[in-house]
C-alpha cells in the first residue's frame, strides 16, 4: 500500500463565504489537479493532491488557510479513527521508518473546533496514541516532526454534540499565508482613507484575480491603493486611477482620529515602499473612469477594484457642459472641472465594458457589488457577453445591507466598440442607486431614526448623571477638535 496522497486543510473560520472561491482560483493559478471532500463551512477539508510539493504550492498563496497536514487517519468516531491509524502505520512501515527513529524529535498538538478541552483531556488524547512507535525525544520548540490531532465538534456553539463529528491525525507540512494579514494591516499602514480595503479581503481579491509575478494589474478606483499593495505583494506590477485629486495627493482629511494633518510622505507610492514593493509600482493617475483615457491596445492581466457606493465616498464623474467656455490654463488661474453624480448602474456598465476591452483573454475582473438583502436575486448580477461569472461571494455589512465579491473571466475578445452598451445586461434593480435603496429600504424614515437615536442618547445621559458620572458632549468635543485641526492646517500653509 502506497502512502496516502490525502491532505487536511485547516481553514480560519473567518470570511467563510470566500473560502471555496479562493481555493478554486489557486487550483487554476497553479494548474493543480485534485479531488476533494469539502464542506464550505467546515474548518477542516480533506483533499487529494498529486504530492507534497503541490500541497506546499497551494499553501504558499492561500490566505484562508491556517495550515495543511498530510492525512494519516480520519474517522467519524474514536474506534474507527484508531483502527484506521493503526492500519495506516502497519501498511506503510517502510515509508514511515524515518519519522520513528530515535534521532527524530517530535511534538503532538491537540486542536479542537467548537469545544474546549482541558489540559488533562488533551493529555488523554495524546496518550490514546500510545501505539505510535515513537522513539525520539519530545521537543516543543523546534521538533523535526510535528503531528496534529484534531477534533471537529460541529458548527453550532449552542448545540454541541456529545461526541466529535470528525477526528483527524496528520503530519504538519506548512502554514498558510495569514501572516500577510498582519504584515500589511491598515493599523500600521502609512496612507489610509475612510474606505481603505481590509488587508485580508484585499489579499483574497488578489488571489481570485490570479495575480502572479510579472502581471499587469489595474485598479480604476484606486483610492489609497490597498488593492495595489496586495497585488504587488504577489508580484504584480500595479497601476491605478481615481477622480479624487485630494485623496491621491494626500490632501484629504486624515482618517485616523489621532491624526490632525497628513504627513508629507503619505501617498500610494509610500504604501508600496513601506512593504518593499516600490519596484512593482508603476503609477497612479487622476482620471474620470466614465471618459475614455487608455489606448485601445492596452491590455491588463487583471482588474481589481472596489468602486464607491455613494455612502461614505461619493460617486462622481466630470460634468459634461453643453455651453463650453474657454479655459485659461495659466498657472495663476487653475481650472478645477465640475463633477456630477455617477450613477452606479452606469459605473458597472462602464466597468464591464472596459474589462471586455482591456483584459487579456483569460484575464480576470474582480469587484464588489453592494445591495440591500431584501432586493437580492441572482438576476441582479451584471452580465457581459465576453465575461464569464466565476464566483459570487457575500459579505454581510451593517443592518440590511451586504456586498458581493464578483469574479469574472474574459472568455472571448470583444469585436465591438468599447461603449457598445447592448453587450451588458443590467437588472432594473441596479438602476436605483444604492444610496437611495440603502436609506429607503426600511419602513422607518431617516428623520425618525435620528429622533429615536437622539432620545436614546438623552436617556443614557440622564441615567449616567443619576449614577454620578461626569458626562461629556462627544459631538461638541469632536466639532472643537475639527475646528482646531483646520486652524492649524491654515497656519501651517
Amino acid at each position: 500500500m502506497s502512502l496516502s496522497k490525502k491532505y487536511i486543510l485547516w481553514f480560519a473560520q473567518e470570511h467563510v463565504e470566500f473560502r471555496a472561491a479562493e481555493f478554486n482560483s489557486l487550483m487554476k493559478l497553479f494548474n493543480i489537479q485534485h479531488t476533494d471532500n469539502t464542506n464550505d463551512k467546515k474548518p477542516f477539508w480533506v483533499v487529494e493532491f498529486p504530492d507534497d510539493a503541490v500541497a506546499l504550492q497551494y499553501a504558499s498563496r492561500s490566505i484562508a488557510l491556517r495550515a495543511i497536514f498530510k492525512l494519516w487517519s480520519h474517522g467519524k468516531n474514536y474506534e474507527k479513527f484508531h483502527k484506521h491509524l493503526n492500519h495506516f502505520i502497519e501498511q506503510n512501515q517502510a515509508h514511515l521508518s524515518w519519522f520513528f527513529k530515535q534521532e527524530t524529535s517530535f511534538k503532538i498538538t491537540v486542536e479542537t473546533y467548537n469545544k474546549h478541552l482541558s489540559q488533562k483531556e488533551k493529555i488523554e488524547r495524546i496518550e490514546s496514541l500510545d501505539y505510535l512507535p515513537l522513539k525520539g525525544v519530545v521537543d516543543l520548540q523546534s521538533p523535526k516532526v510535528e503531528w496534529w490531532y484534531a477534533e471537529f465538534w460541529g458548527l453550532d456553539p449552542t448545540d454541541v454534540p456529545n461526541k466529535p463529528e470528525d477526528i483527524f491525525f496528520g503530519r504538519w507540512l506548512a502554514n498558510g499565508q495569514r501572516h500577510l494579514i498582519k504584515e500589511i494591516s491598515l493599523k500600521n499602514r502609512k496612507f489610509i482613507g475612510n474606505t481603505s480595503m481590509d488587508a485580508q479581503l484585499s489579499l483574497l481579491m488578489a488571489n481570485q484575480a490570479l495575480v502572479k509575478p510579472g502581471d499587469l494589474v489595474f485598479d480604476p478606483f484606486v483610492g489609497t491603493g490597498s488593492l495595489l499593495v496586495s497585488a504587488a505583494k504577489f508580484g504584480g506590477y500595479v497601476l491605478g486611477a481615481d477622480i479624487d485629486f485630494m485623496m491621491l495627493h494626500a490632501r484629504a482629511r486624515p482618517s485616523r482620529i489621532t491624526q490632525k494633518v497628513r504627513e508629507k510622505d503619505e501617498s500610494v507610492r509610500g504604501n508600496l515602499e513601506q512593504y518593499n514593493c516600490s519596484d512593482r509600482y508603476l503609477d497612479v493617475v487622476i482620471a474620470d473612469f466614465s471618459n475614455i483615457l487608455w489606448r485601445n491596445d492596452l491590455k491588463f492581466d487583471s482588474i481589481i477594484t472596489d468602486p464607491p457606493y455613494g455612502i461614505r465616498e461619493a460617486t462622481e464623474k466630470i460634468e459634461t457642459k453643453h455651453n463650453k467656455t474657454e479655459i485659461n490654463n495659466s498657472s495663476t488661474n487653475l481650472h478645477y472641472p465640475s463633477t456630477s453624480h455617477y450613477a452606479l448602474h452606469h459605473l458597472y456598465q462602464d466597468l464591464l465594458m472596459f474589462a471586455s476591452k482591456h483584459l487579456k483573454l483569460g484575464g480576470r475582473l474582480v469587484f464588489w457589488l453592494p445591495f440591500c438583502r431584501n432586493d437580492y436575486t441572482d438576476d441582479i448580477i451584471p452580465q457581459h457577453v465576453s465575461l464569464t461569472l466565476i464566483s459570487n461571494s457575500e459579505q454581510i455589512l451593517m443592518g440590511h445591507t451586504s456586498r458581493r465579491l464578483l469574479t469574472y473571466e474574459k472568455h472571448a475578445e470583444s469585436n465591438h466598440s468599447l461603449y457598445d452598451k447592448g453587450k451588458v445586461i443590467l437588472h432594473p434593480t441596479l438602476t436605483v442607486d444604492f444610496r437611495e435603496r440603502y436609506f429607503d429600504s426600511d419602513d422607518v424614515s431617516r428623520s425618525e431614526k435620528r429622533l429615536h437615536k437622539a432620545k436614546q442618547r438623552e436617556q443614557g445621559r440622564l441615567e449616567a448623571l443619576k449614577r454620578g458620572k461626569v458626562v461629556t458632549d462627544g459631538r461638541s468635543l469632536k466639532c472643537t477638535m475639527n475646528r482646531q485641526r483646520f486652524k492649524e492646517t491654515e497656519e501651517n500653509n
